[in-house]
């Protein structure tokens, strides 16, 4: 069997569970692949009652951290419980107690990514978080040493399995965000409570990873703009389709040259585009880089085997590193000081849904308006009336965000606009 590598489990949720089973499945195969045997000996969890049949050995099981932390043969560290604390105490405790660490935890490293990894090399440690990004899609690992000859200038991706449901359901089914929204829920896509998804929280925390990696300089779950599916509906859904377009909750970063583009909001995408097919829960990351061109990753974005793939594979990592005695590079790889654009100075295409009397004269007044502040009109559709009010649609050409945001100030006194019902960024 070759060396024995005692490992501690913290957490025995959806993720623990499947790193359990996975740990379990792959025991015959580890003399081949790493000619070493992984154990897992402590499993941290809060009611070990609770897991009495969930594992074979009981006595693996504890409550105390300090039992994981004081044990000299334990040397890898898997942390599964999620959330910024505990998590980041009990990393930092364990990289400075000399362990290795191998984490799934995209809400600490958006946040404090940086700060650890900086421990971990201070330390001589492996820090490592493949599952933080995309579950099972191997995308860290790629960015930071596939594609490493390679200037990377955009990474689009749909990394949100509930949104990317929902979205999904009301393209296919025709159906309003509500509907859609409780049957991702009945699924167990969506949780009780769904903000950090619907609102592109849980997006932007990975695009600031992935950002961060790709650019080399250094992006913050704040520096992220979001913006939410919420107001999506399928009325726009349907518009889209018309004019050869799908709607996706796109998380997009973009190295421009004068600044990083960092944004998580919902996006017309042409029906040609790869990502445009991307449906259900599953997730995609699109990267462009000068050397490779186009590339994408697609797979399943979370689940408890998915995310446990990518834990796993990163265990094995830091195991191949120990009995080999080398150690595998986790230097955190931020070396520029990139500015970051606001939401307000960044270039979009805009798809607009108004409202409007329906008179002549009306487009002309609009067209004066958007023309005072910069915005010029590429495609203008009526297709319906909304009682005794036209509604159009508006596709304009590309134009700095606070340029529209000005423009639909203006709009939204103009009498002959009842109300500017939409407004989605175009790819």
């Amino acid at each position: 069997m070759g060396k024995r590598i005692n490992v501690a489990l913290l957490g025995l949720g959806t993720v623990g569970s499947g790193v359990y089973k996975v740990m379990k499945n792959q025991l015959p195969e580890m003399p081949h692949k790493l000619n070493a045997e992984l154990v897992i000996t402590k499993i941290l969890v809060r009611h070990p009652e609770r897991y009495q049949e969930s594992v074979e050995d009981p006595s693996v099981l504890t409550t105390d951290f300090q039992e994981i932390l004081e044990d000299p043969s334990i040397s890898i560290v898997v942390e599964v419980i999620g959330g910024i604390e505990p998590a980041c105490t009990y990393i930092m405790q364990a990289l400075k107690a000399g362990k290795n660490v191998v984490t799934a935890n995209k809400d600490l490293m958006a946040v404090k990514g940086g700060e650890l990894l900086e421990l971990a090399d201070e330390n001589g440690r492996e820090l490592r978080f493949e599952a933080s990004v995309a579950g099972g899609i191997p995308i860290i690992s790629p960015l930071k040493d596939s594609l490493a000859a390679n200037e990377i200038t955009e990474i689009i991706g749909i990394v949100n399995g509930t949104t990317n449901f929902i979205l999904s359901k009301m393209t296919d089914e025709g159906v309003d965000y509500k509907p859609a929204l409780a049957e991702a829920t009945d699924l167990g896509y969506a949780e009780a409570d769904p903000t950090a998804d619907v609102e592109g929280y849980d997006a932007g925390r990975k695009l600031a990873i992935m950002a961060s990696i790709a650019f080399h300089s250094r992006v913050t779950f704040d520096d992220v703009y979001t913006e939410g599916i919420t107001g999506i509906t399928a009325k726009d859904i349907a518009y889209a389709k018309t004019l050869g377009w799908v709607i996706k909750l796109l998380a997009v970063a973009r190295n421009t040259g004068d600044g990083i583009e960092a944004r998580v909001h919902p996006m017309l995408i042409p029906q040609q585009h790869p990502l445009s097919t991307v449906a259900g829960s599953y997730n995609a990351v699109f990267v462009h880089g000068d050397a490779v061109g186009d590339v994408m990753f697609y797979g399943r974005g979370a689940g408890e085997m998915p995310t446990a793939s990518a834990v796993m594979g990163d265990v094995f990592s830091v195991a191949r590193h120990t009995v080999y005695e080398t150690k595998g590079s986790t230097k955190d790889n931020v070396y520029r000081k990139i500015p970051i654009k606001t939401i307000d100075e960044i270039r979009s295409r805009y798809f607009l849904r108004m409202e409007v009397e329906d008179k002549p004269g009306v487009l002309a007044t609009i067209a004066s308006i958007f023309g005072n502040n910069s915005v010029s009109i590429e495609q203008v559709i009526q297709k319906s009336k909304v009682g005794d009010d036209a509604e159009l649609v508006i596709i304009t050409s590309k134009v700095r965000e606070r340029h529209i945001k000005d423009a639909l100030l203006i709009l939204g006194s103009a009498s002959v606009v009842r109300r500017v019902a939409t407004m989605i960024r175009v790819y």
